[in-house]
């Protein structure tokens, strides 16, 4: 059912051009059954993508995967949405970027890019990533990134394997020349919540964790800045669903399947649209997917009368599907959810934690 009203148009679009990946995360967020190469947009569907984007409203591209280096074609993609006057941002693992590849995507439009981190040394690093060598080549990465002049942003998942390395995280993003570091706690999706138990770091390690940003917020406040996003698992507080789901951003998978969320592909009956068969403006404003959860007229009490309501939109969708099988239940990890025992347990649970389970290539979608 489309919505009643037209929404405010988008600001940001989330290019997955790849669900390919030269790593094995164990926390990877992508959906279980990863899109075939075969089946991926072909450029002219992203040229298409990235003009309707523009018109649309979207002034902001994150182009991501998977890894998006591995598309031949990145540098028409990234020239598209300069086309459209949309700022792009590579999301890199940093595998696959020596200068020469560089200076074409700069050619293209490229303005800044985000490097993902596992830890702040070789040997932990390459083990969380699952590929020897990897640390190295992020390291050189980031060199090639600064010495073009481009911004640099840091992305590194926090969980129980990395997080007491916090500090020499941090320091590593200020000597590899990081104007951003976003510290990103661990959210069970995908992968990530086949391995949840060895992921989840703990109240004593994250307690630490925050002090210690808290620390080096004050201490480098002028130079660099520092994103800490909410372990909402410990704190009772869900996190706001993407600014409100279908409010301000929307993602493009690599087969072209349109989400208003990137973890949004597990919902069932979800019945997202796809760009192949429909226009980004029609998916925006008319589609039954992004309209589902837009707004507060779809919320269940607690959320209903939640003075939050607002701010946190109930939480997040996703979440609320993967702990309780129904997209449209109050998040879990509120501690007024009627499941938030779900999260309490998980936390609490006394166990052996196991090995972690990496994520290799295999289920893929055709």
């Amino acid at each position: 059912m489309a919505p009643l009203t037209t929404p405010s148009p988008p600001w940001a679009l989330l290019a997955e051009v790849t669900h390919a990946c030269p790593l094995q995360c164990p926390y990877c967020s992508n959906p279980l059954d990863l899109v075939r190469r075969s089946a991926e947009l072909g450029t002219g569907d992203w040229r298409r993508v990235m003009r309707e984007a523009g018109e649309l409203g979207v002034v902001q591209a994150h182009i991501s995967g998977g890894e998006p280096l591995l598309r031949g074609d990145l540098e028409d993609i990234i020239a598209a949405a300069e086309d459209a006057e949309i700022y792009t941002q590579l999301v890199t693992s940093g595998l696959g970027l020596p200068p020469a590849r560089l200076d074409r995507l700069v050619a293209a439009g490229l303005r800044s890019v985000q490097l993902s981190v596992q830890d702040a040394a070789a040997p932990n690093s390459d083990l969380i990533a699952g590929r020897g060598g990897s640390f190295a080549a992020k390291e050189e990465a980031a060199t090639v990134v600064t010495a073009a002049g481009l911004p640099l942003g840091l992305n590194v998942v926090l969980h129980r394997h990395n997080i007491d390395h916090i500090d020499e995280i941090i320091r590593l993003g200020v000597a590899w020349g990081a104007e951003r570091i976003e510290l990103a706690n661990v959210q069970f999706y995908g992968w990530a919540m086949r391995n949840r138990t060895a992921l989840l770091p703990g109240r004593d390690r994250l307690a630490r964790a925050q002090k210690v940003v808290d620390d080096r917020r004050a201490e480098l406040a002028d130079a660099v800045e520092i994103i800490w996003v909410v372990p909402d698992y410990y704190e009772g507080i869900p996190k706001p669903c993407m600014g409100g789901w279908g409010s301000r951003s929307l993602t493009v998978g690599p087969d072209g399947t349109a989400l208003p969320c990137p973890a949004a592909y597990a919902i069932e009956g979800l019945d997202p649209p796809n760009v192949k068969e429909r226009s980004l403006a029609w998916i925006w404003e008319r589609s039954s997917a992004f309209a589902a959860y837009r707004g507060t007229s779809w919320m269940p009490e607690p959320c209903r009368s939640c003075p939050e309501r607002e701010r946190d939109f109930g939480g997040c969708r996703c979440q609320a599907f993967a702990l309780t099988g129904d997209a449209g239940r109050t998040d879990p990890a509120c501690r007024l959810s009627p499941d938030h025992h779900l999260v309490e347990a998980a936390v609490s649970a006394d166990e052996e934690i196991p090995a972690l389970v990496y994520r290799r290539p295999g289920r893929r979608r055709s």
